[in-house]
């Protein structure tokens, strides 16, 4: 799908769901790659072999140019065990949104804050923007609320209109009207 339909500037997802945008971000990133193959010799798993083609040097590449930005809806860390590793380390450099919700029972804070841990720019601040925005709900998408709506979208303008993980910067805004949407 990623080369069918893309490329594709970002991706969001919401518990699992969010935990997966965090990885799919993080396979997308230069360097990556690397890492695995390191971890790979040390018990780590492989780079998923889907992801990859040859490039015209023979070398094999990724696929897909890495994501502009990630939003996670209440996602998480998915593992601490080495087997796993190489997806958050090196941290991951693509601009990550964290929503959480402040009485969220069915994935606790412990494991959210793993995913936010596990990329460079953690808690911070960056453009302006907070990386970990934190709702007075439970486990779910806190979408009825200006502010909440607010921050996702001064989030992508950042992460699209500035510069990309790669260091390259980011293309003219595009108009909603003028966007392909699936709805």
């Amino acid at each position: 799908m990623l080369v069918a339909e893309g490329p594709f500037d970002g991706v969001m997802g919401f518990s699992q769901g969010g935990a997966f945008a965090g990885l799919v971000a993080s396979l997308l990133e230069p360097g990556r790659l690397e890492a695995f193959q390191k971890a790979e010799k040390n018990g780590g798993m492989p780079f998923p072999a889907s992801l990859l083609k040859k490039g015209s040097d023979g070398k094999e590449e990724v696929i897909h140019p890495p994501m502009k930005f990630a939003v996670s809806y209440s996602g998480f860390g998915i593992s601490t065990q080495p087997l796993y590793a190489a997806f958050y380390e090196p941290k991951i450099q693509t601009p990550l949104l964290h929503f959480l919700g402040s009485v969220d029972t069915v994935v606790s804070e412990e494991r959210s804050m793993k995913l936010v841990h596990a990329c460079a720019s953690g808690q911070g601040v960056q453009g302006g923007v907070a990386r970990v925005v934190t709702h007075p709900g439970g486990h779910f998408v806190p979408a009825s609320n200006k502010q909440y709506a607010g921050a996702l979208i001064a989030f992508i303008r950042e992460a699209v209109n500035g510069s990309a993980p790669d260091g390259t910067k980011g293309s003219k805004e595009e108009s909603a009207e003028d966007m392909d949407m699936p709805f």
